[in-house]
């Protein structure tokens, strides 16, 4: 039987990595088979372009560019270790995937829905998620919970005005994908774990 597919989308300092974290020793804790990802990266190659991707000292790269590499690491990551894991009845949760790309590059970035589309048809055809958990929290909230921007990752230090027009991307997602479920992580990181826990079992991902 095929496994189960989820992703984690958020803005910037949301509190994916942590979420991830508690979700993980859950599921370590209830004996299931799953596998813990994350986009761009997941593999030996893929985490390569990460490194060029998230690279402070390319400010320079275009948006073009910067999509493209995004959906090259995608595609080694669903061939090397997505699909394998999914075959093998694993459930596989990824932070971000996507989502992240129609929110960054095609409306902070202005590259449209179309052209993201179009370079990630092979993920969106064969391998679309049966869940996506969007933490919902405004990226202003979240820049002071973690009290700023990291200086060394190029796309947090891209200021404001673009972290929001992210956010406004990812609230439009959640009209057109009935897939994406946004949880609101306003208050303690446990509360907010329970909340994606109880969704999960609500739309018979766990049990």
């Amino acid at each position: 039987m095929r496994g189960k597919f989820v992703t984690f989308e958020g803005c910037e300092g949301s509190g994916k990595s942590t979420q991830l974290r508690l979700l993980g020793e859950y599921l370590a804790s209830s004996g299931a088979d799953f596998l813990m990802t994350r986009e761009p990266g997941g593999s030996a190659i893929a985490e390569d372009i990460r490194r060029i991707i998230l690279n402070g000292d390319y400010a320079d790269m275009c948006p073009e560019c910067e999509a493209l590499l995004y959906a090259a690491a995608r595609i080694q990551h669903l061939k090397e270790v997505v699909e394998p894991a999914l075959a093998a009845g694993k459930l596989v949760v990824c932070d971000r995937y996507v989502d992240s790309s129609f929110a960054y590059q095609g409306y902070a970035r202005g590259l449209g829905m179309e052209f993201v589309e179009k370079i990630n048809s092979f993920a969106l055809l064969k391998y679309p998620p049966d869940l996506t958990v969007f933490l919902d929290i405004s990226p202003e909230r979240a820049f002071e919970r973690k009290h700023g921007a990291d200086p060394n990752d190029r796309m947090e230090r891209e200021g404001a005005e673009f972290h929001s027009k992210v956010y406004a991307g990812y609230r439009e997602l959640i009209k057109i994908y009935p897939r994406i479920c946004p949880v609101y992580c306003g208050g303690s990181k446990f509360e907010t774990a329970e909340n994606i826990k109880n969704l999960l079992k609500e739309k018979n991902i766990i049990k």
